[in-house]
């Protein structure tokens, strides 16, 4: 798409007629500057503040929105172990009480301190791959394509889902022993982060660390493809449309849309990917050894579809603030370094 700008008005009916086409022209212009903007904010900070960026962004997101990201694990885990006629009966609030009932009210953040030592590395890796493979795809296609739609969306989609691969690949262990953690209720089988590790390598030698990698890679690859092509898309037409509006408010909102429809659209894969991380957990007996979709099969056959749905709502109501925060705390880190 070329802006059609510069052009030489030539009376009252000339500019009439050429009005529509100022109107598109002034808006692929603001869409075009902000991408350079961008671009220009980049390659101002360096690695290290990048990384840094994304680590503080993804770990004080997860901080926040901790106690719902471990009623999300809960439910999500129920099926494994429990009678499905039971299940029925849970709810957010019921198991909300029973946490604090039972646990304490710091219970909610049981496995916290693994979850920030994951996220820190996640998160950085994650954002810094994204703008790496970001600039990458960009010259492989042209930079006289930059700025057309279609275009673009491809390249957030496939360098978002690249991103997401290389850091959950990176990071894997950390991801297992956080979800081990914060699927404990009342008997404590793993005491701490390293004692976590010691048992899984010596129960289950030490690939039991990178137990449900595969259900994972398939999950956070179309997840944060989606995640980045959602947020990128709406923030570019946003600030198109309003170009005044707070960075900030911005960043807060696509994130937290960009956040429903990656959970909307992968939902079902991090269920299958969180049972096959427990897989022999606490020395139980293993309920799946079908692989990844005999998995799927498994949960359809015995819970019904509903079951690959199995806490959804706490995950909207993480998600929404949780990758509003993430994506806001990103990019004010970035404009601050």
């Amino acid at each position: 798409m070329e802006a059609r700008v510069g052009v030489v008005v030539e009376g009252e009916q000339r500019a009439l007629n050429s009005a529509h086409g100022c109107v598109v022209d002034r808006k692929f212009l603001q869409q075009h500057n902000h991408t350079n903007q961008s671009l220009k904010q980049n390659s101002q900070i360096g690695t290290v503040q990048q990384l840094l960026a994304g680590g503080i962004a993804g770990a004080f997101g997860k901080t926040c929105t901790a106690p719902l990201a471990r009623l999300t694990i809960l439910f999500q885990v129920q099926g494994m172990h429990s009678d499905v006629a039971a299940l029925s009966k849970a709810s957010i609030w019921r198991e909300a009480s029973r946490i604090i009932n039972e646990e304490g009210f710091r219970a909610f953040w049981k496995g916290n301190l693994v979850t920030i030592a994951h996220r820190l590395p996640y998160s950085a890796v994650n954002f810094y791959a994204y703008e790496r493979y970001k600039n990458l795809l960009h010259s492989i296609i042209g930079e006289n394509r930059r700025g057309n739609t279609s275009s673009d969306l491809s390249v957030h989609f496939v360098g978002g889902g690249l991103a997401g691969i290389t850091a959950a690949s990176l990071t894997y262990p950390l991801d297992l022993v956080r979800t081990r953690l914060a699927a404990q209720t009342n008997s404590a089988y793993y005491r701490g982060i390293w004692h976590a590790f010691h048992t899984i390598c010596r129960d289950e030698g030490f690939m039991g660390l990178y137990k449900g990698l595969g259900a994972t890679l398939l999950n956070v690859g179309p997840s944060i493809a989606i995640s980045f092509s959602v947020y990128e898309t709406l923030r570019s037409f946003w600030q198109c449309q309003r170009p005044n509006d707070s960075t900030v408010m911005v960043s807060l909102a696509c994130g937290s849309l960009s956040g429903i429809a990656s959970s909307t659209a992968t939902f079902p894969l991090d269920l299958v990917r969180r049972r096959m991380q427990l897989e022999g957990a606490g020395g139980r007996a293993r309920v799946y050894n079908t692989g990844l979709f005999g998995t799927l099969g498994y949960i359809i056959r015995n819970e019904g579809v509903r079951g690959l749905y199995r806490g959804i709502m706490p995950e909207y109501y993480k998600v929404v603030p949780g990758v509003g925060i993430m994506f806001m705390t990103n990019e004010t880190l970035k404009m601050l370094l």
